[in-house]
């Protein structure tokens, strides 16, 4: 099903006005990863090489001369979250389904980093160039229509990052379904960003292991649960931890299907 999609970005710098843009009502649809054509996933790694590259000559301001840094949590510090959210569960006086499949998945992470601490990333610089990205390129702001890319939306986390966290993370989000990867465009996309931009494995290597950790290591759903009362990410968190699961069990296929 089509839908229509008027775009109004909105920008607020600190100590000043917010600034607006309207953009003009743009037809088509959003696709999740696993639904666009092998065909499609290649266009869609070339349309982020070139926003990638767009940005590099019309930078909204002077790329820094230093790299982003990009904390890296230590697993002693991860294990303390897991205990902090098995707590907060043990506490409960009527726990729900959620508040046991909570217990149930702090209780395999504690485990995974145990297992597998010694591959924390090292250092807090990320490796390869950066420059501005659009910061959260996934199905939910790219709108398809007639086979292409018709609009790419939603630009407020618009930062300067390494190019190689944006595409893995673009990656995982697009192509990680189910609990599991779509290997096969996962690859595909990687070969359509690399024929406009250049990332080499090393650099792609870096980044995905730094994106596996981050999110080994990252409780964010949960505290939007049970500090926010959110309950919306409930299903992403259940959703995230079967694919982090997967993904631990077979770091060698993603980083191969990344850098390959």
């Amino acid at each position: 099903m089509h839908t229509g999609h008027q775009h109004q970005g909105r920008h607020r710098d600190r100590g000043r006005r917010p600034r607006h843009c309207v953009i003009e009502w743009v037809e088509g649809a959003h696709v999740r990863g696993s639904d666009l054509a092998v065909v499609q996933v290649v266009l869609l790694g070339k349309q982020l090489g070139r926003i990638h590259r767009a940005l590099a000559v019309y930078a909204p301001a002077p790329v820094p001369a230093a790299p982003p840094g990009a904390e890296v949590t230590g697993a002693a510090k991860a294990v303390e979250a897991a205990d902090r959210y098995l707590a907060t569960v043990a506490a409960l006086h009527a726990p729900r389904a959620f508040d046991r499949c909570v217990a149930q998945a702090m209780e395999a992470r504690k485990q995974l980093l145990e297992k597998y601490a010694d591959l924390r990333p090292l250092g807090d610089v990320p490796a390869g160039p950066y420059g501005w990205t659009h910061g959260d390129f996934q199905f939910r702001n790219i709108v398809w229509r007639n086979g292409q890319v018709a609009a790419v939306l939603d630009w407020d986390r618009l930062r300067v990052r390494p190019y190689a966290e944006e595409v893995t993370r673009t990656a995982q989000v697009q192509f990680g379904v189910g609990g599991r990867f779509d290997l096969e465009r996962v690859s595909a996309f990687l070969s359509g960003y690399r024929t406009v931009v250049d990332l080499s494995v090393e650099d792609l290597a870096d980044g995905v292991q730094r994106l596996w950790w981050k999110r080994m290591t990252d409780f964010w759903q949960l505290s939007f649960h049970y500090q926010r009362g959110d309950n919306a990410f409930d299903d992403l968190f259940l959703h995230d931890e079967a694919l982090l699961l997967w993904w631990t069990h077979r770091l060698d296929q993603v980083r191969a299907a990344i850098t390959r």
